[in-house]
């Protein structure tokens, strides 16, 4: 009996280790810098990958305006150099009201939206969008629900 509670013990700690091991892979110390090609790879279909997620950033993805949008660039954000698009637009918050506008980077992970990011709320400038070049993105504002 004591020999089965003891591989039953064995096993549960292989079984947590394997687990834990699982949840660090791909975990780096320190800044991921632009010699990982499997991180930073050029993301090709950004402007429909940002369109999709916009549907779930925006309360009211309808008449937007004022939309622009740079072209990929590889910036440092949240510590890691990252390829980010910024967009900048005017989106309702209520009906027939807008909330002025907000610049935010759209930031790719191995050539594929990862999330959004905002100005910090300590800095009157968004450092990663500060030199963005904006051209007309006319699509954001044809968004439905």
């Amino acid at each position: 009996m004591d020999v089965r509670v003891g591989r039953r013990f064995a096993a549960g700690i292989l079984g947590m280790v394997l687990l834990l091991g699982g949840c660090s892979h791909g975990m780096q110390s320190g800044p991921v810098t632009n010699d990982n090609p499997d991180v930073n790879v050029l993301p090709v279909n950004y402007r429909p990958d940002i369109l999709a997620a916009m549907h779930a950033y925006l309360n009211d993805p309808t008449g937007v305006r004022e939309a622009g949008i740079s072209e990929p660039a590889l910036k440092v954000i949240g510590g890691n150099v990252r390829y980010i698009v910024c967009l900048r637009f005017n989106a309702r918050k209520a009906r027939n009201e807008y909330a002025g506008v907000k610049e935010v980077a759209a930031v790719f992970v191995a050539g594929r939206f990862d999330r959004f990011a905002e100005k910090p709320r300590d800095q009157t400038t968004f450092e990663a969008c500060a030199d963005a070049t904006y051209a007309p993105f006319p699509e954001l504002p044809k968004l439905s629900r």
